[in-house]
């Protein structure tokens, strides 16, 4: 039989074999594991960590919790909730834990009598332009107009981001397929020519 024929029935039969059982109850466990993992304090936070740390996904990430930070607590603000308990608030709803952080010490300082903007940068998640926007604010009197112009931004940011990510993936994706589909349609055929062949 041909290699490609060979390989798809090895596969074949070792996912109806009881290693094929074995892996997939591995594969089930490792899966409730890390959910369980996840769910924990420190799971979470470093399962956070990692995702910023993506290439390209990273950066959207980022971004959504940018935009989520912003624009509650520009809300909060604008409604006239004080700013420790809009904080708080936005420490519970921004969705990932290492941007939850620095805004709790934030929060920290707030209540020490400094500045929102100084524990922020020293989080290393904000951006430059965010913490001087909201430096700005700050000193302005005006950080609620500053918080929802930043999340207009990186609203606008997110949905190019996911646009362009999904052009990217598309492509790839039919192409996916298509290796996949096309290389059982092989591995079943190879072996019909063959004899077709021998046969003549």
């Amino acid at each position: 039989l041909p290699m490609a024929t060979r390989i798809l029935i090895t596969l074949s039969d070792t996912v109806n074999s009881v290693y094929g059982i074995l892996l997939f109850g591995a594969l089930v466990g490792a899966i409730f594991g890390f959910r369980a993992f996840k769910n924990t304090e420190k799971g979470r936070y470093i399962w956070d960590s990692f995702k910023l740390k993506l290439p390209v996904f990273g950066q959207l990430v980022s971004k959504v919790a940018l935009a989520r930070f912003s624009r509650t607590l520009g809300t909060l603000m604008a409604s006239g909730t004080p700013i420790l308990n809009a904080l708080d608030i936005v420490s519970d709803t921004v969705g990932n834990a290492v941007v939850s952080k620095g805004v709790l010490a934030a929060r920290a300082s707030i209540k020490e009598g400094e500045t929102i903007a100084k524990p922020l940068s020293q989080s290393k998640v904000f951006p430059p332009m965010v913490i001087q926007m909201i430096n700005v604010g700050e000193e302005t009197g005006a950080l609620e107009t500053m918080l929802v112009k930043v999340a207009d931004f990186y609203e606008k940011e997110v949905a190019n981001a996911v646009e362009a990510i999904t052009s990217m993936i598309e492509p790839l994706l039919i192409v996916f397929l298509g290796v996949v589909v096309g290389g059982i349609i092989i591995s079943l055929y190879l072996p019909m020519f063959q004899v077709v062949n021998m046969i003549q």
